[in-house]
């Protein structure tokens, strides 16, 4: 019985560590193939001049970006009368008092101010515009997995992925510490994975690589190969075979 029961365990074993070879590699193609599109993606139309490239994972914190259904208050220094509040419509225009609609989605407040002093240039000479964001979706960032309250959190200051962690509950007895992933969304269509070894950042006290985290982040915390094995077989049974504290 006790031969059966170490052939059992041994396979299982040998399947979970291959098949997180697979996921390795996986995601370490992602990375590749996400940093290789990053530099023909910064050169597209519609990125602002000085931006930094979509896909870095540095530590410098974009500028807020108007999002559909936001509401501006845009107001004239000089000419009141042209004063308004506008919501960004859900095509990402937004309807500008006797001008033509204008795209605003994805634009800086700086960048929005620019453009419509330019619309109404042609009515007003050199006019001077105040933009005030009145209504905005606050940041957020997703952590799901192995941490003690998977949920949404506000993305508040300067929060990196450690304290992302923390706010999130801290990795349970289960999670894999050297295997968070950190999903960000470059555009619509791709999105950025990074794999963050938390355990070895945290021992040898480097947090060159503890990323500041960006509004819609997503923090995944997998499971370690013993969790996902102690399903099928006693905790007892186990510890005759495998050290935990390997993982």
């Amino acid at each position: 019985m006790k031969r059966v029961l170490t052939c059992t365990v041994i396979a299982l074993v040998g399947f979970a560590v291959q098949a997180g070879s697979v996921a390795a590699v996986a995601q370490e193609q992602m990375k590749v193939t996400s940093t290789s599109q990053g530099a023909a993606e910064a050169t597209k139309s519609g990125i602002a001049d000085g931006a930094s490239s979509p896909d870095e994972m540095g530590n410098r914190r974009p500028l807020y970006r108007l999002r559909k259904s936001d509401v501006i208050e845009i107001k004239f220094n000089f000419a009141s009368e042209f004063d308004q509040t506008l919501s960004v419509q859900p095509d990402g225009f937004i309807a500008l008092r006797d001008m033509d609609e204008l795209y605003a989605e994805g634009l800086t407040v700086a960048e929005l101010r620019g453009a419509v002093r330019q619309a109404y240039a042609t009515t007003l000479h050199e006019p001077e515009v105040t933009i005030n964001l009145k209504e905005f979706e606050k940041p957020y960032f997703m952590a799901t997995g192995a941490v003690a309250r998977p949920g949404k959190y506000e993305l508040r200051g300067d929060a990196t992925v450690t304290e992302g962690v923390a706010l999130a509950g801290g990795f349970t007895e289960q999670a894999k510490h050297s295997e968070v992933v950190l999903f960000r969304r470059i555009s619509e269509e791709r999105t950025e994975a990074r794999v963050l070894n938390v355990k070895q950042m945290l021992k040898a006290h480097n947090l060159a690589e503890d990323f500041h985290l960006r509004a819609g982040d997503l923090l995944y915390v997998p499971q370690n190969v013993i969790s996902k094995i102690r399903r099928y077989l006693p905790t007892s049974s186990l510890s005759t075979y495998v050290n935990p504290t390997q993982f």
